[in-house]
């Protein structure tokens, strides 16, 4: 009996060993999981393909990232990024802005917008990474004074800085995925919507409005909204 009790003994301390070693690899998994997406998202190099206006007799360069329609800069965020676009809404999920895949994906425009953004409105869509990578930093607009401390951006619209425009953020809420008005891209009742359900909102102003989309979290259908106006060409 006591030479089963201690063979008993030994089994749980060998089960404890292989539940905590169980549990160890699981961190150890989550923080290699997390290291990857954020070295796998798009770094700072991607900003040589930025484009610029250039003079009329310049010479055209290559298109380097086929699909680009646009770029996207938000001043004092690390939103500074190529904006895609293909034929649906899903290619550009985990395809970064050079065909390759990726977890973080791109930031791309609606398939059914113009993808000259000259649409009433118009929206860009991208993953909610961690340390305000792509569009992790728009849940900070739920906030009314960071929206008004951040509130000027830049679109550079076409593959040779065709238009620049200006942007200037002026609302933001939390959304259901489903929200049709928002996501259906109604432009009748667009900014009605946003006056009654802004979680922030700064009042009118004129242009095309463009909204940011992110989720809100891996789990939930809610989704995080930035809206701007794309004000005239400087």
């Amino acid at each position: 009996m006591i030479r089963f009790w201690k063979w008993l003994n030994g089994l749980y301390g060998w089960l404890m060993i292989a539940v905590f070693g169980f549990v160890m690899l699981i961190g150890i998994w989550q923080v290699y999981d997390n290291y990857y997406l954020f070295s796998h998202t798009i770094d700072e190099s991607v900003l040589k393909y930025k484009p610029h206006p250039r003079e009329d007799d310049a010479p055209v360069e290559e298109q380097v990232m086929k699909g680009m329609v646009a770029w996207i800069t938000i001043d004092g965020t690390n939103i500074d990024y190529p904006v895609m676009q293909a034929d649906n809404n899903t290619y550009y999920l985990n395809i970064d802005p050079f065909g390759d895949y990726s977890l973080s994906g791109s930031i791309f425009l609606d398939c059914r917008c113009s993808s000259d953004l000259s649409d009433w409105y118009s929206m860009i869509y991208g993953h909610h990474m961690d340390y305000g990578k792509m569009f992790g930093a728009l849940d900070e607009y739920l906030d009314e004074e960071y929206l008004r401390s951040h509130s000027r951006g830049t679109l550079i619209i076409g593959e040779s800085a065709e238009e620049v425009c200006e942007l200037e953020i002026f609302a933001s809420m939390k959304v259901s995925s489903r929200e049709r008005t928002v996501f259906d891209l109604d432009h009748v009742n667009i900014m009605r919507y946003i006056r009654d359900h802004a979680a922030v909102f700064t009042g009118e102003g004129e242009g095309r409005i463009l909204a940011l989309s992110t989720c809100l979290d891996a789990e939930s259908s809610e989704r995080i909204v930035v809206f701007c106006y794309i004000k005239a060409t400087k």
